[in-house]
């Protein structure tokens, strides 16, 4: 389905949960979420009628997502029905790792083709600093978990914060050179202020090329992400530049909250219920909400905060 922008809508992004079980600092409050109860948050039954839903209308791309989506009790069950919908052709799931050691193979088994894992630093004190509570192990190890259990692709996703980790761009993306892997540099959004990120923290993804000058473009492979590859790399390096050069005119996403509201844009306040409603109800609301996607989330800085009312974790890495 095409949104007013002639926009072709083909990629889902369906949050199970809004908790994790670490902290990262652009993404949730120390303290954590504010605790919902059962009857808040999306069924799996309804989870699943969501997915069919968007698949009768042209969907075909899913992704699962959280907060932590693996802190999730029956998530290999909703991977597994998911990812038999009619129309989804494409899977994949978006996860910090460092639980993968005991789930990859599971996940994968469950029908997962592609896996996108957060890591921001290869620093043991910056990992347990950015997370608040995490071990860089544990991340380290569900790389290799995702890799050995045989996913089709994997992803590393690098938060790029200046002050913070701009000083481990070559190391980051050195990691293209051991493993079979891409490196995505993320810009930082201003969503959740923790305090910890001033106007510095918001660095161009340019900064990366500038440290990789022997970067090779590459084709672009469907996604947003800006490909280069340094010589003799078994994966790419990708940037991802919402806030400095956004790619809204081509955005073909949809997001379902874990509390059932669909959010057309990531970065807007519009929010489409759809907790409680049967499949014929909510595909008409899915209709509504592509049809009033907009057509860009507006200048987006340090100063000029995201319009959305809601934190990172609580919308859906």
């Amino acid at each position: 389905m095409k949104d007013s922008f002639g926009r072709e809508i083909t990629y889902l992004r369906l949050s199970v949960t809004d908790r994790c079980n670490l902290r990262c600092r652009y993404c949730m409050p120390e303290e954590g979420v504010c605790k919902l109860t059962h009857d808040d948050m999306l069924t799996e039954d309804e989870m699943i009628l969501a997915v069919e839903a968007a698949a009768s209308l042209g969907i075909k791309k899913l992704r699962i997502t959280g907060g932590e989506p693996l802190v999730k009790k029956n998530i290999l069950e909703i991977c597994e029905r998911a990812c038999a919908v009619e129309g989804i052709t494409e899977t994949a799931i978006t996860t910090n790792g460092t639980l993968l050691p005991q789930m990859a193979l599971p996940l994968r088994k469950a029908g997962i083709q592609r896996i996108n894992l957060s890591l921001d630093t290869l620093n043991e004190e910056k990992y347990r600093h950015i997370t608040r509570r995490g071990e860089l192990k544990d991340a380290l190890d569900g790389i290799h978990a995702a890799l050995d259990a045989g996913f089709e692709i994997v992803k590393i996703n690098a938060v790029l914060i200046g002050g913070f980790n701009d000083n481990e761009i070559r190391d980051l993306a050195e990691l293209t050179l051991k493993m079979p892997i891409d490196v995505r540099f993320i810009e930082l959004m201003p969503m959740y202020d923790s305090g910890d990120f001033g106007n510095e923290a918001y660095i161009k993804g340019d900064t990366v090329l500038a440290q990789l000058p022997e970067a090779v473009p590459q084709e672009a492979d469907g996604g947003v992400a800006r490909l280069f590859r340094l010589p003799n790399a078994l994966g790419n390096v990708g940037l991802i530049s919402p806030i400095s050069a956004h790619f809204c005119g081509d955005c073909n996403r949809l997001r379902i909250t874990a509390d059932g509201r669909i959010k057309p844009c990531l970065h807007s306040d519009d929010e489409y219920r759809i907790k409680g409603c049967s499949r014929e109800e909510m595909t008409a609301v899915m209709k509504d909400a592509i049809l009033h996607k907009p057509q860009w989330h507006g200048e987006m800085s340090y100063a000029e905060r995201t319009h959305t009312h809601r934190d990172m974790n609580q919308i859906g890495g």
